[in-house]
């Protein structure tokens, strides 16, 4: 898979030193003008959906988990590799020096029926529900966010938007067939 994106968060990183690592997987969800993200009424951005692997897991499958968790939809295909992100910044742990999480993304399809949602409870905290909307609209909502309108700014808002603007770049340039 490609890589899109490398993003430092933290100045002095020193990537030999003892490194901790998390793997994640993140799906673009299209349909024909609209985009399938996940909102947070308190953030006031969109992310797509998606989250952390687990060891056990297979990147479909946690990406059938996660849509399934996050937008209370089932995951129907998992289309080509868009590529991934790779994030480093100081890690929580005193143990570790550097934390990396990289981000992989895949284009999916899903069935549009909504079976409920199973939410984290940071993710109930955060108010988030899927949304489809226009790539334009998360785009100046995650803007506005980036610009610190609305306080402090999620760690997934820079990376997801960096996305959204790629995809829409494409769109233009390709039509809307991926």
């Amino acid at each position: 898979m490609r890589l899109l994106r490398t993003i430092y968060r933290s100045e002095g990183l020193k990537l030999d030193e003892r490194m901790i690592s998390r793997e994640a997987v993140r799906a673009i969800v299209l349909d024909d003008r609209q985009v399938l993200m996940v909102y947070s009424p308190v953030n006031k951005d969109y992310k797509f959906p998606g989250g952390g692997i687990q060891e056990w897991e297979s990147h479909e499958e946690a990406l059938c988990r996660e849509i399934r968790e996050e937008c209370g939809v089932i995951l129907s295909t998992v289309g080509k590799e868009y590529g991934y992100i790779a994030e480093y910044s100081k890690p929580r742990e005193k143990e570790y020096d550097v934390f990396r999480q990289i981000s992989y993304y895949y284009f999916c399809k899903v069935d549009p029926l909504f079976v409920g949602q199973n939410l984290d409870s940071y993710e109930r905290e955060l108010g988030m529900r899927p949304e489809w909307v226009s790539i334009e609209h998360a785009l100046r909502a995650n803007k506005s966010v980036l610009n610190g309108e609305f306080g402090q700014v999620p760690r997934w808002t820079l990376r997801d938007t960096w996305v959204l603007e790629q995809i829409a770049k494409e769109k233009r340039v390709r039509g809307n067939g991926f």
